[in-house]
């Protein structure tokens, strides 16, 4: 994507424990979580980040804003 246009993340899919497994893009896009840890450290998605959390593997989070209605877990499921 060469238009300056980041995509961001606008919808979740969560499995029985409540975690997320899939991520819906502005674009329609449906990514699984590794796949979208991809595409934020490629800079193809804005408005989220990747770091590594106190279990050693990397984890997606929502770049802190203030605003908690834009964060992953409170964003709409699909």
């Amino acid at each position: 994507m060469n238009n300056n246009q980041s995509e961001t993340f606008v919808a979740v899919r969560k499995n029985n424990d409540g975690d997320i497994v899939e991520l819906k893009t502005s674009s329609g896009r449906v990514l699984d979580y590794k796949q979208a840890q991809q595409e934020v450290q490629n800079g193809v998605i804005a408005g989220a980040n990747v770091f590594n959390g106190r279990d050693g593997e990397p984890h997606l989070r929502s770049n802190a804003d203030g605003d908690p209605t834009n964060n992953l877990d409170n964003l709409p499921t699909f």
